[in-house]
C-alpha cells in the first residue's frame, strides 16, 4: 500500500470530525505505518478548530 496523499489524510481527518468515513478508507486509516501522519492531522485539526471558536466567541461577546 502506498502512502498517503496530504489530500487523503485531510479528508479522512474532516470526515472523522462529523463521523463519517467509508470502510475502505477507515482500513487505510488505520494502517500502522501511516498512523502518525493522521495523529499530527487531527491534531493540527483540533487546534485550528479550538482557535477559530475562540476567534467566533470573541466576535460575538465583542473583545
Amino acid at each position: 500500500m502506498s502512502k498517503p496523499t496530504i489530500i487523503q489524510v485531510i479528508k479522512s481527518v474532516l470526515a472523522a470530525a462529523i463521523g463519517v468515513q467509508s470502510d475502505e478508507n477507515s482500513q487505510r486509516d488505520f494502517k500502522p505505518e501511516h498512523l502518525s501522519m493522521y495523529i499530527i492531522g487531527g491534531l493540527v485539526f483540533t487546534v485550528l478548530f479550538i482557535s477559530g471558536l475562540v476567534y467566533v466567541v470573541s466576535l460575538i461577546l465583542g473583545k
